[in-house]
């Protein structure tokens, strides 16, 4: 849709305008375009549509703040909407009770609340046991009180209520998670607090969340504001906002060049067959050009890889996924570049770049954060370190499996782990539907002769899968072989796959958390459920 509204202004402003490429005019388009911005509740959004539109008419020479929006022109603070972007309550003065009972009647939960007695006592609990644990103790100050976002946060099954307790000169995050029960209702699932969790329930390699927000910059600095650790960027991407997010990345990304020395080199990790990647040692991202040919066994094309990454982007990531921002034309310093770097792009990417003046650009790009190859990561790993590599492998395998995605090449070293240890898929150019793949028991040799060939003795389909054979060729390491059978035993039994499937082909929804089981409230009683479906 965006990209239909961006067509439709271009060609509505060349019918305004005879020579639309003349680049004279547009300081004064610009100029008017500010004007216009001076009462909007998303200007930043409106910078970024300007953007968009200008990129797609002006050479890339004029993309300077002159003729494009390379700097923000309105500031986003201080904005106010119609609505309040957060409510506050005072537990002090009402009591916790009264606070969750006013906070579920502000939402207005159009579905009913399940067992509303059990909700309330385990938030009460998690709340006052989290409160005395927080960094200030039993201390409360007299302005200790609650802020929360006015919408929830929505994605697949499950809704969020984001809010923060100050107390003094302090800010803490926290967020009350709600799952939809079919069509019995709605129940709390768990409140989380912990800084590890909701780095993780907020990150881009989940699908982003659908928010009713009035000032969007508002948002992204209340959360900023107690998880200042968390880019701005990656905040807008959170919340559903993709572009703003890239174009807040690329300002991040021209900010740190300018402000750091290192160089660009090769990235660390085995080589890809398909993707040329590289990165800057002291910015947390890789940057990835797709390679102009494709040595064998690798059969694919450009086009094709293509498809797989934008795949990936318009999927569900279920935090397994790691999250990609797209560019194209993107001008870096040369001087910037390794000599070893610059010549392997020139044998390797000579199609994908091109120098101008002191500049390299790169004609399509692709940049992901930076993670730790789990190859790498197992590579001389003691026992505690390859037990949770070979875990975090097997988990992403399976959630990747309920949201319908197969990796393809499911080698280790197409997988990595976040700051936080959790372990994500970063490489897409063989992902495919999991309905698309037959896993088939392995056949049993006829003889002798059978077993002691190099080669398949049977017939393989393009998307045939034998996952008996997953031991043997992921893990040269017998540690990890043994904990992957021992953890991940029913992976390599075709049932598992098939199972995966059916559930898939019925519609069945996977219950897919962004926070650990052990979080989660007991589930509802079964009893409840039934008083539910009665009363209704």
């Amino acid at each position: 849709m965006y990209d239909t509204r961006v067509s439709e202004t271009v060609r509505e402003v060349a019918r305004m305008f005879r020579d639309l490429r003349d680049e004279s005019l547009w300081p004064g388009i610009k100029k008017a375009y500010i004007g216009l911005l001076y009462e909007h509740l998303q200007p930043e959004l409106a910078e970024t549509f300007f953007n968009s539109v200008a990129a797609r008419v002006l050479h890339r020479a004029y993309h300077n703040n002159e003729h494009i929006f390379s700097r923000p022109a309105v500031a986003t603070e201080h904005i106010e909407g119609r609505q309040p972007t957060y409510r506050s309550y005072f537990p002090l003065q009402t009591g916790i009770r009264n606070m969750i009972q006013v906070v579920f009647n502000d939402f207005e939960l159009t579905a009913p609340l399940l067992s509303p007695k059990r909700c309330m006592r385990y938030l009460i609990r998690e709340m006052k046991q989290w409160v005395r644990k927080a960094p200030w103790g039993s201390d409360l100050e007299p302005n200790f009180h609650v802020q929360l976002l006015s919408s929830l946060f929505y994605r697949n099954k499950g809704a969020y209520a984001l809010g923060r307790v100050i107390n003094g000169k302090r800010k803490v995050l926290f967020a009350v998670a709600f799952r939809h029960e079919g069509d019995e209702g709605v129940f709390v699932d768990a409140f989380l607090h912990e800084h590890e969790h909701l780095v993780n329930l907020l990150s881009v390699s989940n699908a982003y969340f659908m928010v009713d927000m009035e000032v969007p910059s508002a948002w992204v600095s209340f959360i900023y504001d107690a998880l200042p650790d968390k880019p701005k960027a990656e905040l807008y991407m959170s919340v559903g906002l993709q572009k703003q997010g890239k174009t807040a990345f690329f300002r991040d990304m021209n900010e740190h060049l300018k402000h750091s020395d290192d160089y660009f080199t090769i990235a660390p990790g085995t080589p890809g067959m398909v993707m040329f990647v590289f990165t800057l040692p002291s910015f947390p991202f890789v940057f990835k050009v797709i390679r102009d040919s494709f040595p064998p066994p690798k059969d694919t094309s450009r086009q094709l890889v293509m498809e797989k990454y934008r795949l990936v982007k318009l999927h569900d990531r279920v935090g397994r996924l790691a999250d990609t921002l797209e560019y194209v034309d993107v001008a870096f310093p040369m001087a910037r570049f390794e000599p070893e770097l610059l010549e392997e792009m020139k044998r390797l990417i000579p199609l994908g770049i091109e120098e101008e003046r002191e500049y390299l650009v790169i004609k399509h790009l692709y940049i992901e954060q930076r993670l730790k190859p789990l190859d790498v990561f197992l590579h001389d790993a003691d026992d505690e370190r390859v037990k949770h590599g070979v875990r975090e492998f097997g988990e992403a395998l399976r959630d990747l499996a309920a949201a319908n995605i197969f990796p393809g090449d499911i080698l280790p070293k197409n997988f990595g782990l976040s700051p936080y240890g959790r372990g994500l898929l970063y490489d897409y150019d063989e992902v495919m539907y999991l309905t698309d793949c037959k896993f088939r028991p392995l056949p049993v040799a006829r003889d002798d002769e059978d077993e002691m060939r190099g080669e398949p003795w049977y017939n393989v389909g393009p998307n045939d899968i034998f996952p008996e054979e997953f031991p043997s060729f992921l893990f040269s390491d017998p540690r990890a072989r043994a904990y992957f059978r021992d953890m991940h035993g029913d992976l390599l039994k075709p049932e598992f796959w098939d199972r995966m499937q059916k559930n898939i082909r019925a519609g069945t929804e996977p219950d897919l958390f962004p926070y650990p089981e052990e979080v989660r409230f007991p589930p509802v009683p079964a009893p409840d459920l039934r008083r539910e479906r009665n009363a209704a």
